[in-house]
């Protein structure tokens, strides 16, 4: 059996746990991102100075969170450690504060992506129609459930995005059981690579 083949993927889900709700990241001295979803895009950024959010859900502090609907990966030191070790080359780190925290958080941009979602062994893929409400999206994929990625088609990467799928912060075994050691996550993982499930994971 060869390396390539143990090669295992997942997704980084929201965990059904407490934890507090971190909002989109915006510049220390005011304002807003000129683009809050350069964080989620898979791409590299330009450093975008200090950062700062406010939980605006307060609960639980967890060491590994996606804030928000554009879903901003933050973590701790610790986990962002594991980034920092595992994947330095798939990843940018910027420091985020928290309000109401003294701890030392960091947005984590996966700078990496890849045409490599594996249709075929995907649960369910739907893609936007021509003759859909939304003409502008026609051909990109509207919603993908059991997603299934191809390792083929992501060279060396141990973080990355995949193209069309970009809000999906998809890692390798590694990092994930990097980030269960510290422990205390706002987030679950879920297989991405292996054979097609046949119930929802």
């Amino acid at each position: 059996m060869g390396a390539e083949m143990a090669r295992e993927f997942y997704a980084v889900e929201i965990g059904d746990v407490p934890q507090w709700c971190l909002d989109t990241p915006v510049p220390s001295e005011g304002g807003a991102l000129e683009d809050p979803w350069m964080f989620v895009e898979g791409r590299p950024v330009i450093d975008p100075g200090p950062l700062k959010t406010t939980p605006f859900h307060v609960d639980v502090k967890r060491t590994f969170s996606v804030a928000n609907a554009d879903r901003t990966p933050i973590a701790n030191e610790q986990v962002a450690s594991v980034f920092r070790e595992l994947a330095p080359d798939d990843v940018q780190l910027f420091p985020i504060e928290i309000e109401g925290t003294p701890e030392r958080y960091y947005v984590v941009n996966a700078t990496r992506r890849f045409k490599c979602i594996d249709e075929a062994n995907c649960r369910e893929v739907q893609i936007y129609p021509p003759d859909g409400a939304v003409p502008e999206r026609v051909g990109e994929y509207r919603s993908i459930s059991g997603l299934r990625i191809d390792t083929s088609k992501i060279e060396d990467a141990r973080v990355l995005r995949p193209m069309g799928w970009e809000l999906t912060l998809i890692v390798s075994e590694e990092i994930k059981k990097g980030i269960e050691r510290v422990g205390n996550t706002g987030v679950f993982f879920n297989r991405v690579t292996g054979p097609r499930s046949t119930h929802s994971e």
